[in-house]
């Protein structure tokens, strides 16, 4: 069942948005080399503190306060010794409540210098995000979005991700619809004014196949390329979406 917001749902989910916006922001400042992913996600858990908010991971049985994903880790990397190198991408996705209602945001960012190829892989998967959000209108339906990011992402030669998706999102970190990153237009869920989306495109340098590793969390690609991971909460209202987190 898909729950529109009220007003003051909306509310308090554009506070959480900022909350989660703010803390992604401090951690991408402190991607450097010979950071190690666990310290990321201690800086992340004491943000999440002085801000009175919870970390979503742990709710889940996920062994992080937030998801530090490395090179060919398409999400889900558990943040522990691994040390960051020059030429690395890092994914950071950050889940948390605040009063109760959740902000959700991720993305990717170089450690040093990176490839031009890679540097495009970045680009590429962040546009991809705003040309889904574009189609997040009321009377649209969800596949529009799905086939936004599709078209976008597969015109330059990657690909999108289909074992994860995005999803609704409000008092609870998951909510319904699932929110697919590929897809036919005009298909699936009509768009209404108070929805919730979090929006996540996952695009690869080669291949759409990912395997989940032994601990049962880190997915990566199954070829080994390179993968790529943004993300915004949105909220659908009558004179269109608006994007309740940011990068800036």
């Amino acid at each position: 069942m898909i729950h529109l917001k009220t007003k003051a749902e909306i509310e308090f989910l554009r506070i959480s948005g900022k909350l989660v916006s703010e803390i992604l922001q401090a951690l991408k400042n402190e991607v450097a080399p010979d950071v190690t992913t666990g310290e990321l996600n201690e800086l992340a858990g004491k943000l999440i503190r002085e801000r009175n908010g919870k970390p979503a991971p742990p709710e889940v049985g996920f062994p992080g306060k937030i998801c530090v994903s490395v090179n060919d880790q398409v999400v889900h990397g558990i943040p522990g010794k691994r040390v960051l190198k020059p030429g690395d991408i890092v994914s950071i996705d950050v889940t948390a409540a605040f009063d109760g209602y959740y902000g959700d945001i991720a993305g990717t960012f170089p450690v040093g210098e990176i490839s031009e190829k890679t540097q495009e892989l970045l680009v590429v998967t962040k546009q991809s995000l705003y040309e889904g959000i574009s189609k997040a209108i009321n009377g649209n339906r969800l596949g529009d979005i799905s086939n936004a990011i599709q078209t976008y992402v597969e015109k330059h030669g990657f690909s999108v991700v289909r074992n994860f998706v995005g999803h609704g999102i409000g008092k609870s970190m998951w909510e319904e619809p699932q929110v697919p990153n590929f897809g036919f237009a005009d298909r699936g869920v009509k768009l209404r004014n108070g929805m919730v989306l979090a929006i996540e495109p996952m695009v690869n340098i080669g291949g759409y196949d990912v395997k989940v590793l032994d601990d049962k969390w880190t997915a990566v690609t199954q070829d080994g390329s390179l993968s790529a991971h943004f993300e915004h909460t949105v909220v659908i209202l009558e004179d269109g979406p608006e994007i309740l987190t940011s990068f800036e």
